[in-house]
């Protein structure tokens, strides 16, 4: 391994070091319980850590003892971010337990000790100047479009000692659980996919644990987790935090009037239909509502909705009601907020992404859910903020909805099932709260070959392991490379799918293009499948192309190659709509908003030429003109593939490239934990250019061989084949692949 190469994964490395201190019990403020100290001095230790902690554990005092003793440690001021309304709450926690908070809205206010603000003042500070950095209910995280998340994730990476602190991790959201690795430096999203998740289906946006690594998903979590629901799931004493009791009651209001598109009143499934059946019965549910505020006249409501509309409707129709929405000004929400705390506000109406995080209302035990919507998430922190430690009252909930919404209380209730089996899972991996030095889990890297009649398979690093193909050996070389952003195939910093951006990509394979140089012969092809990138809105808070085509252009030329030619690949938007769910190809948008279309992207196949002269022609076109019968692509074949466009197959070209007509898996396999390739190249393709490049016997090389599709055509045109693949499950199905390829060959040509 060149120098250069390993410097390159050196700092390409997401390892996570050790990144805190250890701190003696007595040095903990014993005003905490025996096993919130033991939290404190384990948050310390690993420097960088999440507590999921149920409503009403403490928190607030936890992250507050933690922030001080990182203070005294680091010798810089601690920031904590908190939702709005949040920071006068947790100033006046900090009094009791003697920890002294100031809160701040800009860099200049700060003090040396602890200090609060609220999330929307990130950009007023300077992340340099925090010895250490505390997310208050950080699973607000997913609320934050991605370019503010992103920026809230480089804010933290700029400060050593960060602490995430929530009560509600989404079980069920694989984007929470990776906003939280990704902001702690623990793993990268992408990571996390490609080393505990598989496909769920033929889509990119649907995942699933891999069923092998399900064990070791959760010990994976509990390395750098804390999660509990009660004292005693980490050896404490529940006590006082045995709660009242929760009385929940749905109050159904009959749903007169059908939905629009409906000659009958139906229970709703989809979101459209929900929202349809919620304005449809607004007015029998306000009436519902406001009878039974009205049973209890001296007591605190605590009134939750969704929809502006509802919440004006429950202002008029309740006597002495105070409503907090979205527009209003920061100023009033935290008036009514902390006028509702105080008691000066009797009936608060609000939503729960307004106030539904961190503030804390035992004195109200009526809560009313004027209907619902999906997110178990804001129905269970809306519950917690009056059904937590401190409330001496059981606590009243009344779920008012219509008849026909009836699919949004059963999905909440699956929501939650699945919430206590995530809290089951990593408090059972927890052990002694996996004390031992956080280090991030990665693939391990192995070397090997395997070889049979025709064909040589090597596993490992293809920047590496291509030293070992000689010079001016390959008659050419077809691949299709990772797409940066798109997938990552394993965890390892060897893998250039796993990858920061596009430019960390290219900077990697540049470590492959000049090998590949040296390997081909002269005058030969090398040729790239790639399709271009894509901006996510909620990685990179904007939706649109990445040139990666001209960006791998670049780096070819970069290396010595003539950019000599490409073919555009046909693709059917139905298929890509389906499995890519772009909103810019589907039928919605076009009714709706035609101005987010685009065509769909199609692939693209770069010819680079290695300069010099072919010393060998390839006598590929039948042709009794030109004397070459031996030829094996006829006169009709090349008009067709001369196009600049490679049609698929459904655009009336019989002989197109047929999307779906892939290397399938190792075919006997039928274990669950066999996985499944993500994008393998179209054999129409890989096909086409054996033909086209190649002759008869030349070697066709493939760095990124993958299930081995390019091996399998090479040796079904008479190629020989050598090639290369990082990940050993891969590697294992290729070189059974292989094998069938060479079974499958009529006679030796080879």
């Amino acid at each position: 391994m060149s120098v250069d190469y390993q410097e390159f994964l050196e700092r390409k490395s997401f390892f996570v070091e050790p990144s805190g201190f250890d701190v003696d019990d007595s040095d903990i403020n014993q005003m905490l319980f025996d096993w919130q100290r033991k939290i404190v001095s384990w948050a310390c230790r690993r420097g960088r850590s999440a507590v999921f902690a149920d409503c009403g554990l403490g928190k607030t005092p936890m992250q507050l003892e933690w922030a001080r003793l990182a203070n005294i440690e680091t010798g810089k001021p601690v920031l904590i971010f908190a939702p709005l309304a949040v920071s006068a709450q947790t100033v006046r926690e900090g009094v009791k337990f003697g920890v002294k908070v100031t809160a701040v809205r800009n860099q200049s206010q700060c003090t040396d000790g602890v200090n609060i603000t609220n999330y929307e003042m990130l950009e007023k500070f300077d992340a340099t100047q925090f010895g250490a950095l505390v997310l208050d209910e950080s699973s607000i995280l997913k609320s934050f479009d991605g370019v503010y998340r992103q920026l809230l994730t480089e804010f933290g990476k700029l400060v050593p000692l960060r602490l995430a602190c929530t009560a509600t991790p989404a079980p069920n959201d694989i984007i929470e659980i990776c906003n939280h690795a990704d902001f702690l430096d623990i793993m990268s999203g992408k990571e996390i996919l490609a080393l505990f998740f598989r496909q769920d289906g033929n889509t990119t946006h649907k995942w699933r644990l891999k069923n092998h690594a399900t064990k070791d998903f959760w010990k994976w979590m509990a390395s750098w987790c804390v999660a509990m629901r009660k004292p005693s799931d980490i050896g404490g004493e529940d006590g006082k935090f045995i709660l009242p009791p929760l009385n929940v009651e749905q109050v159904v209001v009959k749903c007169g009037k059908p939905q629009d598109g409906f000659l009958f009143s139906v229970e709703a499934q989809t979101l459209q239909e929900r929202r349809s059946a919620r304005k449809v019965s607004i007015e029998d549910r306000i009436e519902e509502a406001a009878r039974i505020v009205s049973e209890k006249p001296d007591e605190p409501w605590l009134i939750w909705c969704d929809l502006n509309v509802e919440s004006e409707a429950l202002k008029r129709a309740i006597d002495g009601a105070v409503e907090v929405k979205g527009a209003d000004s920061n100023e009033h929400k935290e008036n009514a907020m902390l006028g509702f705390s105080a008691g000066d506000v009797r009936v608060l109406v609000t939503k729960p992404s307004i106030a539904g995080h961190g503030m804390n209302w035992q004195h109200c035990a009526n809560v009313v859910f004027f209907g619902m919507s999906d997110s178990f998430e804001r129905y269970y922190q809306a519950i917690r903020r009056c059904w937590r430690f401190g409330q001496d009252r059981p606590v009243n909930v009344y779920i008012v909805t219509s008849d026909a919404e009836g699919a949004v209380v059963k999905n909440i209730e699956r929501k939650e099932r699945e919430a206590n089996e995530m809290f089951d899972n990593i408090i059972a991996n927890m052990g002694d709260m996996q004390m031992e030095s956080l280090q991030r889990a990665e693939m391990t890297y192995r070397a090997d070959v395997a070889e049979g009649k025709g064909w040589k398979l090597m596993l490992g690093d293809c920047v590496e392991r291509i030293a070992e193909v000689p010079d001016n050996s390959v008659g050419l070389s077809v691949f299709s490379p990772p797409f940066p952003g798109m997938y990552a195939y394993t965890n390892s910093v060897r893998d250039m799918g796993n990858v920061r951006d596009q430019g960390e990509m290219i900077e990697q394979f540049s470590f492959l293009s000049g090998e590949l140089l040296r390997i081909l012969k002269p005058g030969r092809s090398c040729c790239v499948h790639l399709t271009q990138g894509v901006a996510f809105k909620g990685t990179d808070g904007y939706i649109g192309i990445k040139d990666f085509r001209g960006a791998m252009i670049e780096c070819m030329e970069r290396a010595g190659w003539v950019y000599y030619g490409e073919v555009c690949i046909d693709k059917n938007p139905q298929i890509k709509a389906i499995r890519t769910k772009d909103a810019g190809l589907l039928f919605k948008s076009l009714a709706t908003d035609s101005s987010r279309m685009h065509m769909a992207l199609a692939d693209y196949l770069l010819q680079f030429r290695k300069p010099g002269d072919n010393k060998e022609p390839i006598k590929a076109g039948q042709s009794d003109r030109y004397n070459n019968m031996d030829g094996w692509i006829t006169a009709d074949e090349w008009i067709r593939w001369a196009r600049p466009v490679w049609y698929g197959y459904d655009a009336d070209m019989s002989d197109g490239i047929n999307e779906t007509d892939v290397l399938k898996n190792f075919r006997h396999a039928r274990d669950e934990d066999d996985e499944k390739h993500i994008c393998p190249l179209q054999l129409g393709v890989i096909e086409r250019a054996i033909k086209l490049w190649s002759n008869p016997g030349d070697v066709v090389f493939s760095p990124f061989a993958g299930v081995g599709s390019e091996g399998f055509k090479a040796l079904q045109l008479g190629r020989k084949f050598v090639g290369v693949e990082l990940k050993e499950s891969y590697w294992n199905i290729a070189k059974q692949n292989l094998d069938i390829a060479r079974a499958s060959i009529k006679g030796d040509l080879l």
